[in-house]
């Protein structure tokens, strides 16, 4: 394996105030004075040429799934009669009921705080200190209080909780009901008088409500709420609505802005900002007194103020990420006094309320599992045994399940076989054990790695009352797994979820949420790999905060693929010996001749010199747009392996796709046929009807991928295309998930030049601001 030496600028790794901004161009309405919004309703609004990179920000708006700008709301259709909605309805459907429970839950620990009212209480004292930090000054005392008595303050380790009962189909299929057409109609016309795009009716009448005209007019920046929409396009309606009403300073203004830069953060994997970063982004943005749109956006309950104190006085903040910034506010006793207390650092964060319930709700459930002894039903000389007949590794992992309620595994592909082997432990201790991956194409290699882990079973299928494997997605929706029991909890004993790294903060904490009392939950994974799309690190701050116990597999990935991966885990990009050709680097000059070597090898080189068909062949490159983007590479490799006109959206039978049925999900498939109906694909062998209407959002062709779409998948061979305007997207934990997809073969279409050997050896993963790490150990210290 080999690189060419030529220096290039190193990719700058992202501050903590740092937010994925769409780079859509703008229009003006001539006549109107309004923003036109370019592409609004199609997959290229929120669509610009970045990289992938690291950072699923430019996934979510570069269209690493192309359902992005459904928005999080939208159910995705997938056809059939309405009787018969699809798994993304019903997953969605089902996470809205497990959202309304965790919100039911946590409003019988506090009160909410109505919109539009006034701070009181602990939020009041918070927002003071949020004051406090950014005048400089020392926070209210009253900031460190005493912890509430015992009655009422949250439990690291709750009683058992009758939850509600099992969701009725009609509950689970029941898809969000569409705006009424009056009020789609009230919108386009606000919207014509504005001069915004007429396409923006549906999904703003969508997204605001009833009554969406009224507040249009009363708040032209609600248009913000619209995703694809940036904020000097809706400056520019505003102006054309309100006229010399309009300024920079108006509040109105500086709320919306302050919503869609904490929403542009979730984007990019936060769950909240620093309040100072936050300030700075909104003048950055022309809001004239951002301390003033800060604190007039918290007191109308629009965002939610946090602060963490630490440990030690004097101690560095323990963030769960790598940051370097913080605000330290410290504390006096009378008459100068320090005390124990005294001297606190204190960082004040600021974020959406629908990501710190669920960042709170995890850490309720994680404590629970942590803090609860798992069911008596197995004795523990059983795990002993049971440990015993396994071996290193593998044996650690059983003994920590026998003992504990929630355990992490970490390790790479091959490392696998630990969880196969705990599984197949559990189901011969009678247990209810099942396995949980990211996608469909892991979920069919786990099946069949527990095949062969179990040949007692003659290659049958395992019943239900033993257990088996299903996607998180399919878990949570009720469309695979055991199904729920009588409370609504999963009707299993043992949870073990793989690609953990992938699970953002809501998906987990429903997760967490739906296991029932004394049940063992495993979360393995690669902590090398990209994180997930949707905002939080989940994996990363468990591993970090220590809470439960944590078994390093020692199995290591085999052959030079194994060891190149391997290689880059700890920034070295080691030059292997690959006898049988499972490297090979294949040097280009520029992105066209990249796109035309990618070709060649996926239709002609591969298949004839390592025995891989097309079919089996999946090409990653770091983004959507560029000259060597998915889209430019999968129109060449349409055009030689599966020509065709195009009748239906440009697709064509045969044609690879990858369908977004939600956001953030990603499921390769191909084109069966094309009717009145929609377009029909087979997913994992599953048929899926795609509307007319959806087919432009929701499907891209799939011979090329990003690297968070490939996550959570392997092929038999691999063809990852760098070209040299992909140095800035390069980095350790794109180029290890990219290189580490390929089983028997990967070819590396290198036109990056020394960027990927530095970008390996230099460039970490972009941090993240989360309060899961903080949470843990509040958690932990209450149940000391």
């Amino acid at each position: 394996m080999s690189t060419e030496p030529e220096t290039t600028e190193n990719a700058e790794p992202g501050a903590p105030d740092t937010v994925a901004e769409d780079a859509a161009p703008v229009t003006r309405d001539g006549a109107g004075g309004g923003a036109a919004v370019p592409g609004a309703g199609s997959s290229e609004a929120a669509d610009p040429d970045t990289r992938d990179g690291e950072d699923p920000a430019a996934d979510a708006q570069d269209g690493d799934d192309p359902a992005a700008e459904a928005g999080d709301g939208e159910a995705a259709g997938d056809g059939g009669t309405a009787s018969e909605m699809s798994e993304a309805e019903a997953e969605l459907a089902a996470q809205r009921i497990e959202r309304e429970r965790i919100e039911r839950r946590k409003a019988e620990k506090k009160g909410p705080i109505e919109s539009g009212s006034r701070l009181t209480g602990r939020a009041a004292d918070l927002l003071a200190a949020v004051r406090a930090v950014e005048s400089g000054t020392t926070p209210p005392a009253t900031v460190f209080a005493e912890p509430e008595p015992e009655a009422a303050r949250r439990r690291p380790a709750p009683q058992p909780v009758r939850r509600p009962g099992p969701v009725s189909a009609e509950a689970a299929t029941a898809a969000p009901a569409a705006p009424a057409p009056q009020t789609v109609q009230a919108v386009r016309q606000v919207l014509a008088e504005g001069g915004a795009p007429e396409a923006l009716a549906l999904p703003a009448a969508a997204v605001l409500g009833p009554g969406a005209q009224e507040r249009l007019r009363e708040d032209p920046w609600q248009l913000l709420r619209v995703t694809g929409v940036r904020p000097e396009q809706a400056d520019g309606f505003a102006r054309s609505l309100l006229g010399a009403e309009c300024g920079p300073g108006d509040p109105r203004r500086g709320r919306a802005f302050t919503v869609w830069l904490l929403e542009q953060a979730a984007l990019a994997g936060h769950t909240c900002l620093e309040a100072p970063a936050l300030v700075e982004a909104l003048s950055r943005r022309g809001v004239p007194d951002p301390d003033a749109a800060l604190q007039d956006t918290l007191a109308e309950g629009e965002a939610l103020v946090f602060q963490d104190a630490l440990e030690e006085p004097g101690a560095p903040a323990s963030r769960g990420h790598a940051q370097d910034t913080s605000d330290e506010v410290t504390e006096g006793g009378e008459d100068g006094e320090e005390d124990e207390d005294a001297a606190r650092p204190v960082r004040v964060l600021v974020g959406l309320e629908r990501y710190a319930l669920a960042e709170e709700s995890l850490a309720d459930g994680l404590a629970r599992l942590v803090n609860s002894a798992p069911e008596g039903t197995v004795a523990a000389q059983d795990w002993e045994r049971a440990a015993g007949s396994a071996r290193g590794s593998a044996a650690e992992l059983i003994r920590a399940v026998g003992a504990h309620g929630l355990v992490l595994h970490t390790g790479g592909e091959a490392s696998r076989v630990d969880p196969a082997r705990l599984l197949c432990a559990a189901r011969a201790l009678g247990l209810r054990a099942w396995a949980a991956t990211h996608g469909p194409l892991g979920r069919e290699a786990f099946a069949e790695l527990l095949r062969q882990q179990s040949p007692q079973t003659d290659g049958r299928a395992q019943g239900p009352a033993e257990g088996g494997v299903a996607t998180v997605a399919g878990l949570l929706s009720g469309a695979e797994g055991p199904g729920r029991d009588a409370d609504g909890t999963l009707d299993l004993d043992l949870l073990v979820v793989l690609d953990a790294p992938q699970l953002d903060v809501e998906t987990a904490a429903l997760l967490v949420e739906s296991l029932p009392d004394g049940a063992r939950l495993v979360l393995a994974g690669d902590p090398a790999v990209l994180w997930s799309v949707g905002p939080g690190r989940v994996f990363a701050d468990l591993l970090a905060a220590r809470v439960c116990p944590h078994v390093a597999s020692r199995v290591p990935d085999p052959g030079p693929l194994g060891e190149l991966v391997s290689g880059i885990g700890i920034g070295e990009l080691n030059q292997v010996e690959a006898p049988g050709k499972e490297v090979v680097i294949v040097p280009v000059r520029d992105a066209g001749e990249a796109v035309h070597r990618t070709v060649q090898l996926v239709s002609d080189s591969v298949p004839r010199a390592i025995g891989v068909p097309p079919e089996q062949t999946v090409v990653i490159t770091p983004g959507h747009g560029g000259a060597a983007g998915t889209r430019v590479l999968n129109a060449a490799l349409k055009e030689r392996l599966n020509p065709g006109p195009g009748r239906f959206g440009g697709f064509d039978p045969g044609d690879r796709i990858a369908y977004s049925p939600v956001p953030g999900r990603t499921l390769p498939g191909h084109v069966v046929k094309a009717d009145a109906d929609g377009l029909h694909l087979s997913c994992a062998g599953a048929p899926v009807v795609v509307p007319r209407e959806q087919v432009e959002t929701r499907v891209r062709h799939g011979w090329a991928l990003t690297a968070h779409q490939a996550a959570g998948g392997r092929w038999p061979a691999v063809v990852v295309v760098l070209p040299g305007d992909a140095a800035q997207a390069l980095s350790r934990p794109w180029v290890y998930t990219a290189f580490g997809r390929a089983s028997r073969h990967l070819s590396v279409v290198h036109g990056a030049e020394q960027a990927l050997p530095r970008a390996v050896a230099e460039v970490p993963a972009r941090p993240r601001t989360t309060r899961l790490p903080v949470l843990l150990r509040t958690q932990e210290q209450q149940a000391a």
